[in-house]
């Protein structure tokens, strides 16, 4: 082929993966949205402590279906620790949660189909609850220096809870995955495009061999839940093992260099080597289970007739309404961002050359914290720092990386260290 026939087959596969998925991607996003705004994180944390079963079965329970990432995951699991959760219910919650969510479930069982979309949630609460046992044993003689600030509850009335339901899921959810779930869809496509059918097949590496080349790739790596499922799914279009293929799907949402140095610095070394060993230990298990065990054509069928060239069907009306729909929220998701930045440029007032002297004057500091990525990031740095006394309002800008802070003689020591205890880094 030619470059311009690359190129077409770059764009047909691109257009074609984005319409298989998109349909169950915008009713995953909505039902993300019923998740956050009926099930608020402050009324689950409650659940995350106590004995370690139950602390590890309810974090893996509560975490499988909520749409986080492993960039949204690190914030909120250190958030949950910092406000009273267990380190055994931290883990779990942290090993479970970024594998899978009732978006990538969807997005799941409509590229790869029904067995993928079931291992993969059970992978998921058998890994989540088995690292969450092993961490509350390996620390239950660690000693617990925390301090507790009491949470502010916030109610809000059913029809503002409705509000948020396609606030968050159609707008701030697509914020955060967005970016990863468009580089999903162009590597997919690139390696459909330039890798030949069969390819993996033709190398004739054993499963073990493969699921160990691509643990080495997708530990260190960000690849979010939503993301790797086109991956997934063109990989083994071009001879991949299904068991490999699964390792994709487990190993690289679930770790990430970011949540590596988060729990080592938050929940501890012990903490941290239980989470890597049982992520990889249970990927490899879950991999070798699929290959071994189950009938191949389970795990490949469904992607050879939806992905395989030999099958010319165009994308029906749903589909491709659903792929302009998802393309344009995407894009409204990314000026809504620019947007909200512009307007979020500090004002700096200095109350003393304005001439208001009171007796106890309102400063207003700006800060920088690396670290933040998303909006999950967001809420829990401004949610964690308006429980301060002395902080009236905390306000993130994403974009530049900078806080807000607006309340009276702002103890910047305690600001950093709520910071950096959240995984971040105060400069």
């Amino acid at each position: 082929m030619n470059i311009l026939d690359y190129i077409l087959t770059f764009l047909n596969d691109f257009v074609k993966i984005l319409g298989e998925m998109s349909p169950y991607l915008l009713l995953g996003f909505f039902f993300a949205g019923l998740l956050y705004a009926f099930i608020p994180k402050r009324k689950i944390e409650r659940y995350f402590s106590g004995k370690p079963l139950r602390s590890s079965v309810l974090a893996s329970v509560f975490g499988i279906p909520l749409p986080l990432c492993s960039c949204g995951v690190i914030p909120t699991g250190a958030a949950f620790f910092k406000n009273g959760a267990s380190k055994g219910g931290t883990v779990s919650f942290l090993i479970s949660t970024p594998q899978t969510g009732v978006d990538s479930i969807l997005a799941t069982f409509s590229l790869l189909g029904l067995p993928f979309a079931i291992v993969r949630p059970l992978a998921a609460l058998i890994t989540g609850v088995t690292g969450g046992l092993i961490t509350s044993v390996v620390t239950k003689n660690e000693l617990d220096s925390r301090t507790y600030q009491e949470q502010k509850e916030v109610k809000k009335t059913n029809s503002q809870k409705l509000v948020d339901v396609f606030r968050y899921g159609f707008v701030e959810f697509i914020q955060d995955i967005s970016k990863w779930l468009v580089i999903g869809l162009v590597l997919a496509a690139v390696i459909s495009a330039l890798i030949p059918n069969d390819f993996f097949e033709l190398l004739n590496l054993p499963p073990l061999v493969q699921m160990l080349l691509i643990l080495l790739v997708s530990v260190p790596l960000y690849i979010c839940a939503t993301g790797s499922i086109p991956l997934a799914a063109v990989l083994i279009l071009k001879g991949i093992s299904p068991g490999a293929a699964f390792v994709l799907l487990m190993a690289g949402p679930a770790t990430n260099a970011a949540t590596i140095t988060m729990i080592g610095k938050v929940l501890g070394k012990k903490s941290l080597l239980t989470y890597l060993s049982t992520i990889i230990g249970g990927a490899l298990a879950f991999g070798l289970l699929i290959d071994y065990t189950l009938p191949v054509h389970w795990f490949t069928e469904i992607t050879q007739q939806h992905l395989g060239h030999e099958h010319h069907d165009g994308l029906n009306w749903l589909q491709i309404i659903s792929g302009i729909v998802l393309t344009g929220l995407i894009i409204n998701g990314y000026y809504q961002r620019y947007r909200l930045a512009k307007k979020q440029k500090p004002v700096v007032i200095n109350q003393q050359a304005a001439g208001q002297f009171t007796f106890s004057p309102i400063a207003t500091k700006v800060i920088r914290v690396d670290g933040m990525t998303c909006n999950h990031c967001k809420a829990n740095v401004e949610t964690n720092l308006e429980k301060l006394s002395f902080v009236d309002s905390a306000k993130v800008n994403l974009s530049e990386k900078t806080v807000t802070l607006e309340g009276t003689k702002i103890e910047m020591d305690t600001v950093k260290e709520i910071i950096n205890s959240l995984g971040y880094t105060c400069r």
